[in-house]
């Protein structure tokens, strides 16, 4: 969650306001009520945000071809701002890796059929309907598609004099060749162990008369 990433963060404000969190005695020898621990207050602004997050997830996942879509829209965008200024290139690579990975884990299975020594993976022909669990969530490798793209939006507002130049066939060539050896491994897995990365349901029979 986004308080685990941010937890060094946290802490350090925690130890500078911990005395923030103690009861303090008035002058009519009273106690006021104690000031709330700044540590739990950003904690539960990041739950907040976990749970809009979620809200707006649960809204949005019936619209599978409009979110792609417009997810692919954006790294459009992005791949054409960086053409037309020549600059960032190093970012889009690391972009470009990024989502290479989600894409790879959208299409691994949950479990290892040889780590786990369960035979074969559910086929669109096995007798026994079984969905294709993935490692990665189609929704949450979509979250993860958008967000690496606002990062990088981002990245392209901030001065060009940290920016370093480089040869940016050289990365494409580079990227093209790790995503073809990357996703014939993929491949050659999905085809040793017979599955496939897609729900397509289970076969329908109609009696024809």
């Amino acid at each position: 969650s986004l308080s685990v990433h941010f937890a060094p963060f946290l802490f350090g404000i925690a130890v500078v306001m911990s005395a923030g969190g103690e009861n303090t005695q008035t002058g009519d020898g009273e106690f006021a009520a104690p000031t709330p621990n700044p540590l739990e207050q950003i904690k539960s602004v990041f739950k907040q945000l976990e749970q809009q997050k979620q809200k707006y997830s649960d809204l949005l996942t019936p619209f599978v071809m409009e979110r792609w879509a417009g997810a692919c829209s954006l790294m459009f965008l992005y791949l054409l701002l960086v053409f037309i200024r020549q600059a960032w290139f190093i970012a889009t690579y690391a972009w470009g890796i990024y989502i290479l990975n989600l894409f790879i884990g959208f299409l691994t299975p949950q479990h290892d059929p040889v780590a786990e020594g369960e035979g074969e993976l559910p086929t669109k022909e096995a007798d026994e309907f079984k969905p294709f669990m993935r490692k990665l969530p189609e929704m949450k490798f979509w979250w993860g598609v958008i967000t690496a793209t606002a990062v990088a939006f981002f990245v392209t507002c901030l001065p060009r004099s940290i920016d370093i130049p480089v040869y940016w066939p050289i990365l494409l060539m580079y990227f093209i060749m790790l995503f073809v050896v990357t996703m014939r491994k993929r491949i050659e897995h999905m085809m040793q162990h017979k599955y496939i990365p897609f729900n397509l349901g289970k076969k329908k029979y109609t009696n024809d008369k």
